[in-house]
């Protein structure tokens, strides 16, 4: 029988997720205390963290794993993968099957983070709905059933925690509680927000060059969120490498797989054609006209 989502969804008895309350609260306490640790190593360490484990969900989980904008070698898209799961927002296989499911669903009752139920809804609070297992393994089959085939993945969505066990024990090895608060803790924290603005800020301040989107393109998401932010780009070209399309529009993921392109690692990149650019044909069509 096929996985039916407005059916499945309409089923499913949900209920608050305490065990992520409690996480998410617990390194937010982290954050704070991170703060009264500051020391230029621990900094390096959260800065490190920062952007390898960020582009693990910017460049894996999103433009690899789930839009599959690009290919690499399999070593190297599992290792994307693994820095994904540093950023502990779920295993590879749930977090793609969830944003393919907002793709495709966009801003209506069955997106998981429909910015029409509030701004906090879409920010962070739709974390904290917890359904039952046979709804996430629905989702998983549904929107995910390319990744669920490589046995790699399905043990790294099961046992998503582990990368980050380990970068913890090797934190606290190196520079003690304090290195640990700021790798860990603050970090989570920072990479959190700035993903879950994504799908908050950005789909309600910004500019919106594609009418048909409600998305928005929005600067200072997309300087917190390594590119992620011009999402309106996004939501008009779901497949595209590239989300800043404009010069201005700095796409800092994009640099990624372009060094990873002239390293002869990255192929097939999927980006949109000048003719699907408004911006493009204009200036073509004052050209001509000149």
């Amino acid at each position: 029988m096929s996985f039916n989502l407005e059916t499945a969804q309409a089923a499913a008895k949900t209920r608050f997720d305490w065990t992520a309350l409690a996480f998410i609260t617990a390194f937010h306490v982290g954050a704070v205390a991170a703060l009264f640790y500051f020391s230029w190593g621990n900094l390096l360490a959260f800065g490190i963290l920062y952007l390898f484990a960020g582009k693990g969900i910017t460049v894996g989980y999103h433009r690899l794993l789930t839009h599959k904008s690009f290919k690499v070698p399999k070593w190297l898209e599992r290792t994307w993968a693994v820095l994904g799961a540093l950023n502990l927002q779920g295993g590879p296989i749930i977090w793609v099957a969830q944003h393919r499911q907002h793709h495709a669903e966009s801003d209506t009752h069955l997106d998981p983070h429909d910015i029409n139920k509030s701004f906090m809804w879409a920010h962070m609070f739709w974390i904290f709905k917890r359904y039952p297992v046979w709804f996430e393994d629905g989702q998983r089959s549904n929107y995910a059933p390319d990744v669920m085939k490589d046995g790699f993945y399905r043990w790294l969505d099961k046992y998503h925690y582990v990368p980050s066990l380990v970068v913890g024990a090797v934190l606290l090895g190196l520079g003690g509680f304090g290195m640990f608060l700021w790798g860990i803790c603050l970090r989570l924290c920072w990479v959190y927000h700035s993903t879950w603005f994504v799908n908050s800020a950005a789909h309600r301040w910004g500019y919106r060059p594609f009418k048909e989107q409600l998305a928005t393109n929005n600067w200072w998401v997309a300087i917190l969120a390594l590119g992620e932010g011009w999402h309106n780009n996004h939501h008009q070209f779901p497949t595209s490498a590239k989300h800043g399309l404009r010069f201005w529009e700095f796409d800092f993921s994009w640099i990624s797989i372009w060094t990873m392109k002239k390293l002869g690692l990255a192929s097939k990149i999927k980006l949109p054609s000048r003719d699907q650019l408004p911006w493009k044909n204009a200036a073509d069509s004052a050209q001509e006209a000149g």
